[in-house]
């Protein structure tokens, strides 16, 4: 059964991503593929910001082991994407982002999905417990499931 769309006070981060002219398929909207690479923009810019991913030479790295979309309404080049972000599930070696895609100051998501990072040593590629800056800074998004 399709979730209904969040609104933006369900999200604790924000982040406005522009759109670009390739973004757009022969449809005349956001391809589908695309809304992933904002979820992975989101993610990554905060994780980057909050000094808890270091992409070159990090011992930590997260693994994508699950994603899923909700398609509400379009986007389209040249609208401004505002990603809201925030965490559902923190566990030991996982955490479950949830995103919420909002077209320029619309309160309600054009689209919304969520992915699973696994937490994992970067030679190894085996799980390892959250560093304890990382957990710190997935803390801060932590929100109970929104009332709709």
């Amino acid at each position: 059964m399709k979730p209904e769309p969040d609104r933006r006070g369900a999200y604790a981060h924000f982040q406005p991503i522009t759109t670009r002219w390739m973004d757009n398929d022969v449809y005349g909207h956001v391809n589908n593929v695309v809304y992933y690479s904002y979820f992975d923009t989101v993610v990554n810019t905060y994780l980057i910001r909050e000094g808890v991913l270091d992409i070159d030479s990090g011992t930590t790295i997260g693994l994508v082991i699950e994603t899923q979309c909700n398609y509400f309404s379009s986007l389209s080049f040249p609208d401004t994407v505002v990603a809201g972000l925030r965490v559902a599930k923190l566990g030991n070696s996982s955490v479950r982002y949830e995103v919420g895609l909002f077209c320029n100051d619309d309160d309600v998501a054009a689209a919304q999905g969520h992915f699973v990072h696994v937490y994992v040593d970067r030679q190894t590629r085996r799980p390892v417990a959250l560093p304890p800056a990382l957990r710190q800074a997935l803390q801060a998004l932590v929100v109970d499931r929104p009332e709709r």
